[in-house]
């Protein structure tokens, strides 16, 4: 049997649960399972309703080759025993699901590191491509300072994958 691929971009919803068993399935030293859900906002610059989609536009095989490689790295650092990734792609509404992060460890601190690295590498260096719409029009989303802060603290510069994900 094929394990369980690391990395998944589609377009349908997924399933908490489901994924988190998945990530458990079989494995008698997982001691810890920390996950992310992000969802889809309603408001821009702290307005609610200000949005009403948002579209996810992404390089097929690209996008999927440089999550695995935030993987590997996330492996190569903490004490983890199994990670997932599922981004969704193509028009969302605010409150729709849109990205998950699992990770897996025998112990929760290096579950939650491994988590939380996951998704700041995620938000700086996935490529990925997102478009609000708001009253005004639609408009691509640049990257936050905040999110370049946070890849800062483990070491890493936005734009820079580790030399062995290159």
């Amino acid at each position: 049997m094929a394990p369980t691929p690391r990395v998944h971009i589609q377009t349908e919803d997924f399933d908490l649960s489901a994924e988190v068993a998945a990530l458990r399935a079989g494995d008698g030293g997982v001691g810890a399972v920390t996950s992310f859900v992000g969802t889809v906002r309603d408001r821009t610059a702290g307005q609610p309703g200000t949005i009403s989609t948002m579209e996810l536009e992404h390089y097929p095989g690209m996008t999927e080759r440089a999550i695995e490689a935030m993987i590997d790295e996330a492996f190569r650092r903490f004490d983890l025993r199994g990670a997932r990734v599922i981004h969704r792609v193509g028009l969302l509404q605010p409150l729709d699901q849109i990205v998950l992060v699992v990770v897996s460890s025998a112990h929760r601190g290096e579950s939650f590191k491994g988590c939380e690295f996951l998704m700041d590498y995620l938000k700086t260096q996935a490529p990925f491509w997102k478009k609000e719409t708001t009253p005004e029009g639609a408009r691509w989303v640049d990257a936050r300072v905040a999110d370049d802060a946070a890849l800062a603290r483990w070491g890493l510069r936005s734009g820079n994958l580790p030399a062995t994900a290159a």
